[in-house]
């Protein structure tokens, strides 16, 4: 999905939600759909990683609105997809603080991660096509140097998948010379 594509699907869903007379709905963006609607960051991307965020709506009454804003459009019924929502646990507790709206309808917001808990999403996932990201967003100006004190946190607090998530930072790090 392009960003043109993004933007067109999220002001369908808001006109979707507002007829279903629902207001105050937020998501909370990660993955590609938050380095280009919120960074201006081309990236090749098939959904928006998303997820319902300090709202009152239930999954339940969201994810039809999200499938006939899929046929409204032709695209994926799945256009939104929640799997990002794994990768929580390894954000701050403040990140929340970092957030960056990205879309304000009249009944939906959509809110992006900031670019250093992208780069520490990118760090936990650790595949190997989430390194151009993580170095994108280095170049951009992403703290690595909170990213590591946050990665060092997890690692004393021994979550299991900190070592490799800290391992990937300084890869990261190394290939953009810094």
């Amino acid at each position: 999905m392009k960003r043109d594509l993004m933007e067109k699907a999220l002001e369908v869903l808001d006109q979707k939600l507002d007829d279903a007379h629902h207001a105050g709905v937020n998501l909370l963006i990660g993955g590609g759909g938050a380095f280009a609607l919120a960074y201006r960051i081309p990236i090749q991307t098939a959904d928006i990683d998303g997820i319902l965020f300090r709202s009152r709506i239930p999954l339940s009454e969201l994810d039809p609105l999200v499938k006939e804003t899929g046929k409204v459009l032709n695209i994926s019924p799945d256009w939104l997809n929640p799997y990002f929502g794994t990768f929580l646990h390894s954000l701050p507790p403040d990140y929340s603080t970092r957030l960056k709206v990205v879309f304000r309808g009249k009944a939906l917001t959509v809110h992006a991660l900031g670019m250093t808990d992208l780069l520490i999403m990118k760090c936990f996932a650790g595949r190997e096509k989430d390194l151009p990201h993580a170095k994108v967003l280095i170049r951009k100006g992403a703290d690595t140097a909170f990213a590591h004190a946050h990665i060092e946190k997890l690692i004393e607090k021994k979550i299991p998948s900190a070592p490799k998530a800290l391992e990937f930072l300084l890869d990261a790090e190394e290939q953009v010379g810094g």
